[in-house]
Order: structure tokens, then C-alpha cells, then sequence
């Protein structure tokens, strides 16, 4: 099927660097209008100058920050919001060690990025989403959440938390014509998982129904069907994207 996302408003966090720059790209290239938005000033606008595309600083701990984005994203969009992607998270330097070993703030901090601010986000932007008339949401969770990823548990139950999220919100937005589905990619090849085992990345790659790495490319196209005004009766669903190393 053809992508078309011509002239349709997509606002994506989280989308300076990594699998977020990828998505951005790929939202460009089928012709959305799209806003940027992270907490790291520095890469988004370096990312949203090369793509030609609008940055917006944003902390998605801080609510009140989250409702200053919105603000500049209902002066560009002129009132309405065709798109939203939830991609920002803390996936970095928080695995490794054992449920026993994670300390608090880790775990609070997680919650509160992850969960939290997915939450925020959508609340957020919910008002724009339902004056499109043809608003999608998209979700970014992890495969992590539906094996049972060890070691990685604050993280794990984040991104479980993300995808129950996303079949009750399915409910609540459904009669405002509001679809919002879930993507679970695996490990990507990106620089924000650099840090990431030689070892886990084998694993992966070589367990994998269609074995190798799973470059980015392999789930932005399915993020930018999932935009499109003919992705509403997927809504609820989770779309577990990640070469066949886990089903759902």
C-alpha cells in the first residue's frame, strides 16, 4: 500500500537522535508536516535542520513544559494535530542489573519518563487530535515487554504499561474517530544502542525468524502507515515489528 501523509500535521517526540531521527525522516519522505520534539536542543535541532522540519524543546517530566509544546505546536498546525508519535524514553544505561539492584530513583525516573509522559503527551495533544477529525496515535513500545526481557525490569514494565495504554485509550478515543495503536520493535541498530552487549545483540540477530540486524528502516514505514487516515481500524492493536524474534 502507498503511504500518503501529504500535508498531514505529525508532531513526534523524542525524535533527535536514534530510532526518532529515523522516524522523522521517514515521515518527511511521504510528505508530513512534522514538529520535533526532545529534550536534547542541541541534536533535534540539528536533526530538524537537515530535514527541513520544525524543533521544540520539551521535557516530558515537567507537565508544564509539555503544555508550552503544545501551545507552539497549536500556533504551527493552525489548531488541529493529524498525528502524534510517543517515542520519547529512557532506554539507555538503566539495564543490566537485577530486580533486586534497581534503585529507586532509577525506577521512579523510568516511570515518569515512560509512562508518565506518554500519558501527559496524549492528554496533551488530545484536543488537537480530535479537531483533525482524522487523528492517529502511535505508540512506541518494545518487544522487551511481551518475551520478559531480564535484567532490564523498570524498562520492561514501562513499556508493558505503554501497551495496556494503548487498548484503553483505543476505547475512550475510538467516537472521536481517534486510533492509536502500539509498535514493539526489538533491538535496532542506532546510535542509542551502541551501548547495548555484543552479546544481546547476537542474541537477537541470531534468533530472529528472518535472522540479522534489525535496522530502523524495518519499522518507520510501518510507524507511517500506522498516521494514515486508513490505519483507524487498527486502533487498540499491537504490532509487534521486529523480524520475527518474538509474536504477539
Amino acid at each position: 500500500q502507498v503511504i500518503v501523509l501529504n500535508n498531514r500535521s505529525i508532531l513526534l517526540t523524542g525524535g533527535a537522535r536514534g530510532l526518532g531521527a529515523e522516524i522523522a525522516k521517514s515521515l518527511s519522505e511521504h510528505g508530513a508536516k512534522i514538529i520535533i520534539a526532545d529534550i536534547d536542543a542541541q541534536e533535534g535541532r540539528r536533526t530538524a535542520n537537515k530535514l527541513g522540519v520544525h524543533f521544540f524543546h520539551v521535557d516530558i517530566e515537567d507537565p508544564n513544559s509539555i503544555e508550552a509544546l503544545l501551545k507552539d505546536v497549536a500556533k504551527t498546525f493552525d489548531g488541529k494535530l493529524d498525528g502524534l508519535v510517543n517515542n520519547a524514553a529512557i532506554a539507555t544505561g538503566i539495564g543490566g542489573v537485577s530486580f533486586e539492584e534497581i534503585d529507586l530513583n532509577t525506577w521512579d525516573k523510568v516511570m515518569r519518563v515512560n509512562v508518565r509522559g506518554t500519558w501527559l503527551m496524549t492528554r496533551a495533544a488530545a484536543p488537537l487530535l480530535r479537531a483533525s477529525g482524522s487523528g492517529r496515535v502511535v505508540n512506541i513500545a518494545s518487544d522487551t515487554a511481551i518475551w520478559g526481557a531480564p535484567l532490564l525490569l523498570s524498562y520492561v514494565a514501562s513499556k508493558g504499561a505503554i501497551i495496556s495504554m494503548t487498548k484503553s485509550l483505543a476505547r475512550e478515543f475510538g467516537s472521536d474517530q481517534v486510533g492509536i495503536t502500539a509498535v514493539a520493535p526489538g533491538i535496532l541498530t542506532t546510535d542509542s544502542t551502541n551501548d547495548v552487549s555484543a552479546t544481546r545483540h547476537s542474541f537477537y540477530n541470531e534468533n530472529r525468524a528472518v535472522p540479522g540486524p534489525q535496522a530502523p528502516e524495518d519499522i518507520t514505514e510501518t510507524i507511517s502507515f500506522l498516521l494514515t487516515k486508513g490505519a483507524l481500524t487498527l486502533t487498540g492493536q499491537l504490532l509487534t515489528v521486529n523480524n520475527g524474534f518474538v509474536f504477539s
